[in-house]
C-alpha cells in the first residue's frame, strides 16, 4: 500500500524528472521557439500529470524559457538577435568576474577538473571538425563542464548559478543556429585552458570576450536567427 509520503515523493520525482526532460529539449532545441506546448500532448510525451505541467511550466516561465499566453497556455520563448547579444553581454560579466575568483583560488584538484574537462572537450572538437555532427549535445555539453570547471573554484554559488542559467540559454541559441566555429573556438578552449594553468585571469577575460563575441556572430550568420 502506498502512504499519503510516498505518494507525495513520487509525484515530486516525476516531476523533476519531467521538468528536468522538458527544459533540456527546449535548450537542444528539440522543443523550437514558438512551439505551442499543449498539456494533453505533454502529458504523453513526459509522464507527468496536467497539474504538474502547468507547475513545471510556471517555472520554465520565470526563467524566460516559455512564455505563457493568458488563457491560450503556453509556447517555448522565441529568439531575437537583440536577446542574444544581451544573453551573451551577460554571460561574459558573470564568467569573467568569476573566473578572476576561481583562478585567485583555485588548487591542484581544481586544476586537475580543468585539465579533465579540456581534453574531453577538445576531443569531442576533434571529431566535429572531421564533419561528425552526430554528437553535436554531447558537444555542447563537454563545452557547458570546460566552462563550469574554470569558474568551479569561485567560491560563490550564487554567481555559479547565475552564470549556469545565463549560459542554458546561450547554449539554446547555438543550438538553434548548430553553430560551430571549428579550429577557432577550439584553439580558444585551449588559450583558456592555459590562462588558467598560468592563473591569468586579465588575459583569459580576454580570449573570452573573443570567443563570446566569435560565437554570437557565427551564429547569426547562419541566417537561423531574426
Amino acid at each position: 500500500m502506498t502512504t499519503d509520503a510516498q505518494a507525495i515523493a513520487q509525484a515530486s520525482t516525476v516531476g523533476e524528472s519531467a521538468h528536468r526532460r522538458i527544459r533540456s529539449d527546449i535548450i537542444f532545441g528539440r522543443l523550437p521557439p514558438g512551439k505551442k506546448l499543449k498539456l494533453e500532448r505533454l502529458k504523453v510525451d513526459y509522464g507527468a500529470s496536467v497539474s504538474t505541467l502547468r507547475e513545471i511550466l510556471n517555472r520554465l516561465h520565470s526563467e524566460r524559457l516559455v512564455v505563457a499566453e493568458g488563457q491560450k497556455g503556453f509556447e517555448v520563448a522565441p529568439v531575437s538577435i537583440s536577446n542574444l547579444r544581451e544573453i551573451a553581454a551577460l554571460r561574459q560579466l558573470l564568467e569573467c568576474r568569476a573566473l578572476e575568483q576561481s583562478f585567485r583560488a583555485g588548487d591542484m584538484d581544481w586544476e586537475g577538473r580543468v585539465v579533465a574537462a579540456h581534453h574531453r572537450l577538445a576531443r569531442m572538437e576533434e571529431r566535429m571538425a572531421d564533419g561528425d555532427r552526430s554528437h553535436s549535445e554531447e558537444w555542447k555539453r563537454y563545452d557547458w563542464q570546460f566552462h563550469q570547471a574554470l569558474i568551479s573554484a569561485c567560491g560563490s554559488k550564487m554567481l555559479i548559478d547565475n552564470h549556469a542559467a545565463v549560459f542554458d540559454k546561450y547554449l539554446r541559441y547555438q543550438m538553434i543556429a548548430l553553430s560551430y566555429r571549428g579550429d577557432i573556438a577550439a584553439r580558444e578552449h585551449a588559450l583558456l585552458l592555459e590562462c588558467a594553468l598560468a592563473r591569468d585571469a586579465t588575459r583569459a577575460c580576454e580570449v573570452l570576450t573573443r570567443h563570446v563575441a566569435g560565437g554570437v556572430e557565427h551564429a547569426l550568420a547562419t541566417g537561423t536567427i531574426s
